[in-house]
């Protein structure tokens, strides 16, 4: 690097570090999650406005490789920690409610995304016709854990009985979320002689989770207490980015691996040190990293150019995503006896979307399944679907904390429980029998900080 590319580098990461931040605080003022403050940062400093004059002065060509460079490795600790909140404890005792919901909400916008991109193949035309439909399902399909997660938790939702099955759909969407993209990865990734390495991802899933998991497992068992020394931080840091390295070498997105290695370290035993690793790296890619992916992405993002034709292709691909996730999800929770606001609520959480289809979308561009004109208008669909939950939700089961919702059952002046709180439904008071925790002795001030503190990792991701 020339001393002219450090300085530009440098300078630009903290110019984007302090927009992403102010930004993330006033989406958070204004009731969103913070992750729209920060992909609007992203999209603010791209081509879309003043014709890339900003992002040409603060980011020249020659440091954007590097950016790159950082995003990724942004992208695959994130992954990782994805992988490691993953608990397939939060579908026991209600695995046909969580299970009936998730699959409906995939399947449903999945088949209508598919019907979508043959339309679309009319303006956006596509190397791969059967990826790109496959694709726009996924993509389509998509729900962000680490959103509804926040917004459960800034609520004080995320012990109630809604929040418990939420909680457990979003973790079985995950799963079949990531394993159908890795299908269409596999299917639109680049072909050549080094083709034959895919033929080795069975072999390597199946070494991660009886060869690694419970290697792992014995080593955390020879430890009372393991707690994050720096050579521990070392080796999961080595770890997962060894497990990215090699998905990436198969043939398959690095994204695969850094999520695997967070799902196949063991929980029995090791509390304290998943919590440490979740802080130490949560903060560290949430306030830098993470920042850098959403200027990469928002580079790659130009509404400049948007005429009639590229409206009427948003609002499509805005009806699909958001009417076959809530359909699908709001459909099913009806058929499983879950009351009708409570169900509205529950598909309003499964239609949040975020970083996790931001990923996606990245994936689809760098794979050439999308067109950057295509690519711009379903980051645009993340932010909606990702902005609409609040304000919805605040409808549906008034705002938190409020005193004078005109379903307060106490009356003006006291807290409202929300509906959510509120239900008798047998389905899902037992969501929350089977799924919500115990709780600690801890004292109330505590839990308190608890609750401001919010969740651990990436915000608002």
């Amino acid at each position: 690097m020339t001393a002219d590319q450090t300085t530009s580098l440098l300078a630009g990461l903290a110019v984007l570090v302090l927009l992403a931040r102010l930004l993330g605080a006033l989406a958070r003022r204004l009731g969103q999650p913070a992750v729209i403050g920060e992909v609007l940062a992203g999209i603010a400093l791209g081509p879309t406005l003043f014709d890339g004059a900003v992002s040409d002065a603060v980011f020249p060509d020659s440091v954007r490789p590097l950016l790159s460079a950082l995003a990724a490795v942004g992208i695959a600790v994130f992954m990782f920690v994805i992988g490691l909140e993953w608990d397939a404890g939060r579908i026991r005792g209600i695995g046909s409610l969580a299970a009936s919901v998730s699959v409906s909400s995939i399947l449903l916008p999945f088949g209508l995304g598919t019907l979508l991109a043959l339309y679309l193949l009319r303006d956006h035309a596509a190397t791969d016709r059967t990826a790109f439909m496959l694709f726009m399902g996924i993509a389509m399909s998509i729900t962000a854990f680490p959103v509804l997660a926040r917004i459960l938790t800034d609520r004080d939702m995320a012990r109630s009985p809604l929040g418990v099955v939420a909680l457990a759909c979003a973790s079985i969407d995950d799963v079949l979320a990531w394993t159908l993209l890795a299908a269409v990865v596999a299917l639109g990734g680049p072909t050549g002689p080094e083709q034959w390495r895919i033929l080795l991802a069975a072999p390597y899933l199946l070494g991660m989770f009886f060869v690694v998991r419970p290697l792992l497992r014995r080593l955390a068992a020879r430890t009372t207490a393991v707690s994050l020394t720096p050579g521990v931080l070392a080796c999961v840091l080595a770890g997962l980015l060894l497990s990215a390295a090699t998905t990436e070498w198969l043939g398959l997105h690095y994204i695969f691996g850094a999520f695997l290695f967070g799902v196949v370290l063991p929980r029995t035993g090791t509390e304290r040190l998943r919590a440490d690793v979740h802080d130490r790296l949560g903060q560290l890619s949430g306030t830098l990293l993470l920042p850098v992916f959403f200027l990469v992405a928002g580079l790659q993002v130009d509404l400049s150019g948007l005429d009639a034709g590229g409206l009427g292709d948003l609002a499509l691909i805005l009806a699909v995503a958001i009417g076959g996730k809530f359909a699908g999800a709001f459909t099913a929770a009806r058929l499983n006896r879950m009351p009708l606001r409570e169900s509205a609520a529950l598909a309003t959480l499964m239609n949040t979307r975020g970083l996790t289809e931001l990923i996606v979308l990245n994936v689809g561009l760098h794979l050439g399944i999308l067109s950057q004109g295509l690519y711009s208008l379903m980051v645009v669909m993340a932010v909606v679907t990702t902005a609409m939950a609040g304000p919805l939700l605040n409808r549906l089961l008034g705002r938190p904390g409020s005193t004078d919702s005109p379903d307060n059952p106490d009356g003006p002046g006291t807290r409202a429980t929300p509906a959510a709180e509120r239900t008798t439904d047998p389905a899902v008071q037992r969501s929350a029998t089977a799924l919500r925790p115990p709780v600690s002795p801890e004292a109330p001030s505590a839990r308190a900080a608890a609750r401001r503190r919010g969740p651990r990792g990436p915000r608002g991701a």
